[in-house]
């Protein structure tokens, strides 16, 4: 793990240095070699912030928190880089378990004791409720195209409908319009 480390406004120190070095080695069970970390240790006025930037083999990690106390500072941002990498890399797992473009869960056939194979049903493993808001289509366009989600549900002003619209694999964007 190579760390660049910048103090601005503050005075550097070896025991800040060792600390956060320490405290990024924390994160070397998720990341694949080679790692580039950049840390920026700032001050202002009554404010201590701390930012990172982390390159390792296509995956980044982008992270900045701001306390009054450089140490807590430190911490709290490598606590959400910490569930960041995580939640990366089980992204990054099953998209590699399920094959290129799958992104859904898939029934598998295992073999029972005689031999014969018997399909398993697909399990729910994860619901999420969402506010259907009241807007015109391409209000929502804009709200998607802000967004990090690949899809979003809102009421269309037009027709008074829940819809949903996605962004497709070739870049444009596909609408959901519920009929009845």
């Amino acid at each position: 793990m190579q760390i660049t480390l910048s103090f601005r406004h503050i005075d550097p120190s070896d025991a800040l240095k060792q600390y956060v070095e320490d405290k990024l080695s924390r994160l070397k069970k998720y990341l694949e070699e080679p790692v580039e970390v950049h840390v920026v240790l700032r001050g202002e006025k009554f404010r201590r912030i701390a930012e990172v930037s982390i390159d390792a083999s296509g995956l980044r990690l982008n992270g900045a928190e701001e306390t009054d106390d450089m140490y807590s500072a430190i911490d709290l941002l490598v606590d959400n880089l910490e569930s960041q990498a995580a939640r990366k890399g089980k992204e990054k797992i099953s998209r590699r378990r399920s094959g290129p473009g799958v992104k859904e869960s898939i029934a598998t056939i295992e073999p029972t004791q005689e031999g014969q194979k018997s399909e398993q049903e697909p399990r729910v493993i994860r619901t999420e409720q969402v506010h259907a808001k009241p807007m015109h289509l391409d209000e929502a366009v804009m709200q998607l195209n802000l967004m990090t989600r690949e899809f979003m549900v809102f009421t269309n002003r037009a027709t008074n409908r829940v819809n949903v619209l996605y962004k497709r694999k070739d870049g444009n964007l596909g609408l959901i319009e519920t009929v009845g």
